[in-house]
Protein backbone atom coordinates (compact mmCIF):
# COMPACT_ATOMS: atom_id res chain seq x y z
CA UNK A 1 0.00 0.00 0.00
CA UNK A 2 1.17 3.50 -0.80
CA UNK A 3 -0.39 6.77 0.35
CA UNK A 4 0.17 10.36 -0.77
CA UNK A 5 -1.11 13.19 1.39
CA UNK A 6 -1.46 16.70 -0.04
CA UNK A 7 -2.13 19.52 2.41
CA UNK A 8 -2.21 23.29 2.00
CA UNK A 9 -0.66 23.68 5.48
CA UNK A 10 1.81 21.20 6.99
CA UNK A 11 0.36 21.87 10.47
CA UNK A 12 -2.95 20.28 9.36
CA UNK A 13 -1.40 16.79 9.10
CA UNK A 14 -1.00 16.04 12.79
CA UNK A 15 -4.71 16.57 13.64
CA UNK A 16 -5.58 14.16 10.78
CA UNK A 17 -3.41 11.36 12.12
CA UNK A 18 -5.94 9.82 14.59
CA UNK A 19 -8.52 9.49 11.80
CA UNK A 20 -5.98 8.00 9.38
CA UNK A 21 -4.80 5.56 12.04
CA UNK A 22 -8.38 4.43 12.68
CA UNK A 23 -8.90 3.62 8.97
CA UNK A 24 -5.48 2.04 8.31
CA UNK A 25 -5.42 0.02 11.54
CA UNK A 26 -2.16 -1.93 11.79
CA UNK A 27 -1.22 -1.25 8.15
CA UNK A 28 1.78 1.05 7.84
CA UNK A 29 1.82 2.13 4.20
CA UNK A 30 4.71 3.76 2.41
CA UNK A 31 3.74 7.43 2.59
CA UNK A 32 4.66 10.82 1.16
CA UNK A 33 3.27 14.19 2.20
CA UNK A 34 3.24 17.26 -0.04
CA UNK A 35 2.38 20.83 0.91
CA UNK A 36 0.53 22.46 -1.99
CA UNK A 37 -2.55 24.47 -2.80
CA UNK A 38 -5.74 22.46 -3.33
CA UNK A 39 -8.49 23.17 -5.86
CA UNK A 40 -10.92 24.45 -3.22
CA UNK A 41 -9.62 26.54 -0.29
CA UNK A 42 -12.15 24.81 2.02
CA UNK A 43 -10.31 21.50 1.51
CA UNK A 44 -7.81 20.61 4.25
CA UNK A 45 -6.34 17.37 2.89
CA UNK A 46 -6.32 15.25 -0.25
CA UNK A 47 -5.41 11.58 0.08
CA UNK A 48 -4.35 9.28 -2.77
CA UNK A 49 -4.12 5.56 -1.93
CA UNK A 50 -2.73 2.77 -4.10
CA UNK A 51 -3.16 -0.78 -2.86
CA UNK A 52 -2.91 -4.27 -4.24
CA UNK A 53 -5.36 -6.94 -3.22
CA UNK A 54 -3.78 -10.21 -2.05
CA UNK A 55 -3.88 -12.80 -4.80
CA UNK A 56 -4.57 -10.21 -7.52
Amino acid sequence: MRVRYILPDRADFEPCWPVLKRWFGEVRPAATMFVAGLADPRMKIEIEVTARRPGA
